[in-house]
């Protein structure tokens, strides 16, 4: 099971994630997720736990703790939407037909 964790401290890493987890049962992994440029936290990460009994045990147990001064979020995480890369953009503009001034 697919576990999504937010409202994380900044100082939270992947070991300390696996770490809270590991009370409740076997962690397949746990990342929590970075800024691409800066590599900083984003304050929330995903932990996989390949029995379903004890990760809900884990959800159950953990969300609404408390962990470094914040109430952590712990759900089951949601599959990720496809983003489709029709439509949208709004800063396109159509130069066809247009007659430059100069």
């Amino acid at each position: 099971m697919n576990i999504y964790v937010s409202n994380l401290s900044f100082n939270v890493i992947d070991e300390d994630l696996k770490a809270f987890f590991e009370e409740y049962g076997e962690v397949s992994s746990a990342r929590v997720i970075t800024d691409k440029y800066t590599g900083r936290s984003r304050g929330f990460g995903f932990v996989e736990m390949p029995d379903e009994e004890q990760a809900k045990k884990a959800i159950t147990e953990l969300d609404k703790g408390v962990v470094e001064g914040r109430a952590i979020n712990v759900t089951e995480a949601k599959p990720r939407e496809e983003r489709s890369n029709a439509g949208g953009g709004g800063n396109r503009r159509s130069f066809a037909g247009s007659r430059s001034r100069y």
